[in-house]
């Protein structure tokens, strides 16, 4: 069962993953034995897959039929409606142009690094690779470590003169506050829009959901059912609590009595369609009522807010493209893993972003993109489904819900769903806290450093710092520790959480220690490994290389001796170089001696491996 059952997942991966290009090496270990190191790199299906998808949700779900049912509106709030709409038509037309283009091409699935400022495709992340490295050695079963490179979610065809998205929404909040009087409507804050769009969400999930319940209900009744009517408002009175603050004994007390009250079941029958009709009246006075705030909220953005709504939905495509590809890949990786599916579904993962960007020039506004693109991860969700088939069309990932709240379901092999925890095989959604933390390493971050401004750096490093704190401590009180894999370094999480929040508050130049320590805490608690910079593919590429060979020096005891000839090794011939080649056909990176300069020795090429190029 366990041979089949790695069978069909290698089967199924082999559908997201293709284009592999594999190195082997041989190292010495300090005992003078040798291991065996395999490093392969893939390509990612879900790279196009995953934007098509939002793309195609984007011009489905856009609210323009919502604001046609608002029905007749003073001459003032008619004409507003007619500019919004308007303005929704040209969002529409342009993402229908952006997702026909996509469809032209066939037999691509990554986004070489030339490309990131072509406007047909700056939906698809730039350079979405995995990369697996496969360790096996003589005192220890084999061991393998993942980590998913992409260039850094940004909206490079829009550029960076007037910053990125965090500067910009924070400029138009302030701006919308004046454009509110000119238009005559109310200004709605970010929050109050939000719970608005959340209000809307909930009721395009809830309200199917009743309905068919109180369907159920109503053909219990005509059966005279008890049990169906016993577990029909159960069902229902769980649904409706799940979404309110509303406690429904009656509703409770009813079901409980059931099996003396025979004369209830003619009760019932009208009072069920009743509450149907209620339920549609309600529903359809509330959606206008939140369709009308964001009507006003919409007035009062013209134009600028739909601009900015366009970059960020750029930003989020990329960044959720490669989420989905890397918990699809730590999912298939964790399969027989009980400990890694009881935290999935008890606490959900960190997916945690590391970026090399830096703080100044057009980087600085790159960080203020993928800054708001990685936190507005934080509204998606996973879902876990069984496939229709095996067949590997109804394996592909798919994208549901609305702009502010998306799903992605994820379906398994029959027989691979049924080895998951009853909690996962009831759909019970899985949440991931998205962390990015950024150190700059270039020679333009010696700039920001000396004469620029780095507080940038400083708040996202602190403020992520504090989300993986809270998650550490919501796991550690819901799930054992010995659900987390074994390493061989055994300092403690809470001591390595306690060196980065030193590290974070230091005043230290290129505190690489931050990204080092943060991306062991990420392994060490079963995360997903995510790192980046403009392109993913020269300071990333050192980025990888070094933490792979740290890998091997604590886990498997690479030899002190053999450290920088692996490093160097891998850097020349590895398959980071091949992934240089792939993006600008040139086996160099793109370096120059000056810059080299300004790296943390660790991050520096070896000779003969860099040099101008086109990036």
């Amino acid at each position: 069962m366990y041979f089949l059952l790695c069978q069909m997942v290698r089967c199924t991966t082999s559908f997201f993953y293709f284009n592999p290009v594999c190195k082997v090496y041989r190292f010495q270990t300090v005992d003078s034995k040798w291991m065996l190191v395999r490093e392969q790199m893939e390509e990612c299906t879900l790279s196009f897959s995953i934007p098509k998808q939002l793309l195609a949700l984007s011009v489905f779900i856009c609210r323009v039929q919502d604001l046609k049912e608002l029905g007749d509106l003073s001459p003032h709030w008619d004409n507003l409606r007619k500019e919004v709409m308007t303005r929704y038509a040209g969002i529409i037309s342009s993402y229908q142009e952006t997702l026909a283009e996509m469809d032209k091409i066939n037999g691509c699935s990554f986004k070489p690094s030339c490309c990131k400022a072509q406007k047909s495709l700056e939906f698809i992340p730039i350079n979405l690779h995995t990369q697996r490295m496969r360790v096996t050695c003589p005192k220890k079963t084999d061991a393998f470590y993942d980590i998913i490179t992409v260039g850094a979610p940004a909206a490079h065809f829009q550029g960076f003169k007037g910053g990125g998205l965090h500067r910009l929404l924070s400029r138009y909040e302030a701006e919308k506050k004046s454009f509110s009087t000119a238009y005559q409507c109310i200004y709605y804050s970010p929050e109050h829009t939000a719970k608005a769009q959340e209000v809307l969400s909930i009721m395009s999930l809830l309200q199917p959901l009743i309905t068919r319940l109180v369907d159920q209900l109503l053909q219990a009744a005509h059966e005279h059912s008890s049990p169906g009517l016993r577990d029909a408002l159960k069902h229902l009175s769980d649904k409706v609590r799940q979404h309110s603050n509303l406690s429904l004994p009656s509703h409770l007390s009813l079901y409980s009595s059931l099996p003396q009250a025979a004369a209830v079941h003619k009760q019932l029958c009208p009072l069920v369609t009743r509450l149907k009709d209620c339920v549609m009246e309600v529903v359809e006075k509330a959606k206008r009522a939140m369709t009308f705030v964001l009507l006003q909220e919409a007035a009062c953005s013209i134009p600028q807010g739909f601009l900015l709504q366009q970059r960020r939905d750029i930003v989020f495509s990329q960044a959720l493209a490669a989420l989905a590809c890397g918990f699809v890949m730590r999912l298939y990786a964790g399969m027989q893993d009980k400990g890694f599916l009881r935290q999935l579904h008890l606490v959900g993962l960190v997916a945690q972003f590391e970026s090399l960007l830096s703080t100044y020039s057009e980087e600085f506004g790159m960080l203020e993109d993928m800054e708001v693109g990685i936190s507005d991860l934080q509204r998606v969700m996973f879902k876990i489904t069984e496939a229709k088939s095996d067949d590997l069309s109804d394996l592909q990932p798919l994208v549901c819900g609305r702009r502010d709240h998306f799903t992605v379901e994820v379906p398994l092999p029959k027989l691979v769903f049924h080895t998951l925890p009853e909690e996962i095989k009831e759909g019970k959604l899985l949440r991931v806290f998205p962390v990015l933390f950024n150190v700059g390493i270039n020679e333009q971050q010696t700039i920001a450093e000396r004469f620029g401004d780095i507080s940038l750096q400083e708040r996202i490093n602190q403020k992520n710092f504090e989300t993986l704190e809270a998650y550490y401590k919501s796991l550690s009180e819901k799930v054992p520790l010995e659900c987390l894999p074994c390493f061989q370094t055994q300092t403690d999480i809470k001591e390595l959480l306690e060196t980065l929040g030193q590290n974070v508050v230091a005043k230290k130049k290129k505190n690489v220690e931050i990204l080092w320590t943060a991306g062991t805490i990420c392994r060490r608690l079963n995360g997903i490994r995510f790192t980046s910079c403009k392109s993913a593919k020269d300071r990333t590429s050192m980025s990888v290389t070094l933490e792979q060979c740290a890998l091997l020096r604590d886990e498997h005891q690479l030899s002190k001796d053999f450290f920088v000839r692996a490093l160097d090794c891998m850097r020349r011939e590895g398959c980071r170089i091949e992934n240089v080649q792939k993006n600008i056909k040139c086996r160099k990176y793109a370096f120059n001696m000056l810059q080299l300069m300004a790296f943390p020795k660790c991050y520096r090429p070896p000779e003969g491996t860099y040099g101008k190029v086109d990036s």
